[in-house]
């Protein structure tokens, strides 16, 4: 029977939801309402292209406008829901309305964190980088000559030094941990990024954190580091990390644990409510799992259309990553939470590596930086539970592929 189905929240996940919904179902009702006033857009070029001016709003748009009109789905723009009726199947939205609901999906994403406003997180000239809004104020600052201070040294700061840099901008990039990439990768791919930034330009502190943001009339003039080191900066861009948007699930009385929880069918505590995309955590390997990539946006919220739509599927994702900076690409498969054991295998290619992660003689993820051969082959290996051990992937003599 036709169904009601709400989705909360405008972006890759939903898009690909409401998509997949609309194929496997020609008569439901399809509502996305999202609080941004653009349709759903790409973000990973926003500070890559987009704040350069390299590539339009246009396209950066997952559907054009007229594809919402020719299959039946209404977006709703520009609008907040402030609340989850359970019972009565029903949301409030900001603007004192209603919407029901037979199914309702919340992709309702992530958002950038930001600084404490005490130590001047809230300075003029303080950048964060999630949505359009963010790219278009930022893009007046990439000014050759201008200094910038980068806080946070994940890939979203790195990323962005790369596009400073290469606009030949001043920058300096600040990480509080012992190490860049300490949360996600090996201290050799720390290294390999080190030299890549510092190669270009780029001046790194690690192992200090932020004091405070400088200010001249209310606009940041400086970043003041723990060590009382004092950096001029025309602006400052802040990537430390996002938070998974699941207050309104837990107003709701939905279960929450670092994300809105969902089971192996993408199923919040309330049966008829699913999540997915970066609000979404669910059981991976045992352990809670939020995975905050493209990928698992529109595989997770696949999963959540055949669902509502008759199907009993369970999400079983096959974690990939990337990131570009500068002339590298670095490709990322699986999760490498628990290892304990490094193989570095140099590529064929000048300039190309990867890291394989190991715990004890299990295959946990490859990083490769310029060797799309070896991720590619590190990637179908995990997605068919194949082992490579450690010797053979430190052993130039063997031809990975010949191991699938």
């Amino acid at each position: 029977m036709p169904q009601n189905i709400l989705i909360i929240g405008a972006g890759q996940a939903a898009a690909s939801c409401a998509a997949r919904l609309r194929q496997n179902d020609q008569t439901s009702a399809i509502t996305i309402i999202g609080e941004e006033a653009q349709l759903p857009y790409q973000r990973p070029p926003l500070s890559k292209k987009y704040a350069t001016g390299d590539m339009s709003f246009d396209q950066l748009l997952l559907r054009p406008e007229d594809w919402y009109d020719q299959n039946n789905i209404e977006f709703i723009a520009g609008q907040s829901v402030t609340s989850i009726d359970t019972d009565g199947k029903m949301v409030s939205l900001g603007d004192g309305s209603f919407k029901s609901w037979d199914k309702l999906v919340l992709t309702t994403g992530s958002r950038a964190r930001s600084l404490p406003a005490t130590i001047g997180g809230n300075a003029k000239a303080t950048y964060l980088l999630r949505s359009v809004v963010d790219a278009d104020a930022l893009s007046n600052e990439l000014v050759e000559g201008k200094n910038v201070v980068i806080i946070g040294g994940g890939y979203i700061g790195l990323e962005a030094a790369a596009v400073c840099a290469s606009r030949g901008l001043k920058v300096t990039l600040v990480e509080a941990a012992e190490r860049i990439l300490q949360r996600v990768a090996c201290p050799e791919a720390s290294n390999w990024f080190r030299q890549l930034h510092t190669s270009h330009g780029v001046t790194l502190h690690e192992g200090v954190g932020l004091e405070k943001i400088e200010t001249h009339e209310g606009v940041a003039s400086a970043a003041i580091l723990a060590d009382g080191t004092r950096i001029e900066a025309d602006f400052i861009l802040v990537g430390i990390g996002i938070i998974p948007n699941a207050e309104l699930a837990s107003e709701a009385g939905l279960d929450v644990e670092g994300g809105i929880l969902a089971n192996e069918n993408c199923q919040t505590s309330h049966p008829d409510i699913y999540a997915a995309g970066d609000c979404a955590a669910f059981t991976f390997k045992g352990e809670i799992t939020r995975l905050e990539s493209v990928q698992n946006a529109i595989d997770q919220a696949e999963c959540v259309a055949d669902n509502i739509s008759g199907q009993s599927r369970e999400y079983l994702p096959y974690p990939w990553f990337w990131s570009d900076q500068y002339d590298v690409k670095l490709q990322i498969a699986g999760l490498n939470r628990g290892y304990d054991e490094i193989v570095t295998r140099v590529g064929d290619r000048e300039g190309s590596m990867a890291h394989f992660y190991f715990k004890g003689k299990t295959f946990l993820a490859v990083d490769a930086m310029n060797d799309p051969r070896t991720y590619m082959v590190g990637k179908k290996m995990l997605e068919a539970g194949k082992n490579i051990t450690p010797e053979q992937a430190a052993d130039k003599s063997i031809e990975l592929k010949s191991l699938l």
